[in-house]
């Protein structure tokens, strides 16, 4: 088959990744997401991993703009009593500590690498009806990693990784 200079032409432009469309930040973050790690860094230089090493959770962002976060430490205290209405005070303090959830609707800035959570709950009650910027620092078909800039009233800078889910 003999392929005119028109029909080579056309075919150097489909095979050409110059026309391949990069998706989008909002299109590549789109799924689900395990949670790696979170590395607290003070206004000091001291870090720290509010979550330990190893803990669990997951960051799910649906493709209509709702977005659900779970961080769990992998150390939390089961509640002696086996009814979650009836923990001790300490059980409780030491969950709240080592745990955040919270959910709501993202949008996210192409120019700026941002998303940012508008959140609608949370196990942290106060940040009810925030808007939280988050920079996206990496984006790969597997991992994603993004900071919160201010944690914790001041705390520090917060790195969230995560390795896309399979």
């Amino acid at each position: 088959m003999k392929i005119g200079i028109g029909g080579l032409f056309a075919l150097m432009l489909v095979a050409s990744p110059a026309t391949a469309q990069q998706k989008s930040l909002r299109d590549q973050i789109v799924g689900t997401w395990n949670f790696v790690v979170a590395e607290v860094v003070a206004s000091d230089g001291k870090k720290s991993m509010p979550f330990g090493e190893t803990p669990k959770g997951i960051l799910i962002f649906t493709a209509g703009g709702q977005f659900a976060q779970i961080h769990v430490a992998s150390d939390v205290p089961k509640i002696t009593s086996n009814n979650r209405l009836t923990g001790t005070p300490e059980e409780y303090s030491a969950i709240m500590r080592r745990s955040i959830s919270l959910f709501g609707t993202y949008s996210v800035d192409e120019e700026k690498k941002t998303v940012t959570y508008h959140i609608v709950s949370s196990t942290y009650p106060n940040f009810a009806g925030e808007a939280q910027v988050r920079t996206i620092d990496k984006l790969t078909a597997d991992e994603f990693v993004n900071t919160n800039p201010n944690v914790a009233g001041g705390r520090g800078r917060a790195s969230n990784f995560y390795k896309r889910a399979m």
